[in-house]
């Protein structure tokens, strides 16, 4: 089990959110200019590093909000930082 920190709702199991993805990750500056390789490495194309990695979660079963949290993907570990962000 890991327990996730919601900033607004505080830590719950994991079972309670949903993933989001990759944090981080910049829209195109002119999307009508941007290629269709260009989309597609947008949309379907993120790291999977072993390590620190920043990732957005919703707390679907709580309070329905989106942030952004940096765990250890080799340890499970949510590290607690000022960079947090939430949405």
């Amino acid at each position: 089990m890991m327990l996730i920190p919601c900033p607004w709702c505080g830590p719950r199991n994991e079972t309670e959110f949903h993933y989001g993805g990759q944090a981080e990750v910049s829209y195109p500056a002119e999307p009508h200019a941007t290629s269709d390789a260009d989309w597609a490495e947008f949309l379907f194309f993120r790291a999977n590093p072993k390590g620190v990695f920043a990732e957005r979660w919703n707390h679907q079963a709580g309070c329905r909000r989106w942030f952004d949290i940096r765990r250890d993907t080799r340890t499970n570990e949510i590290l607690h930082d000022d960079r947090a962000v939430t949405r």
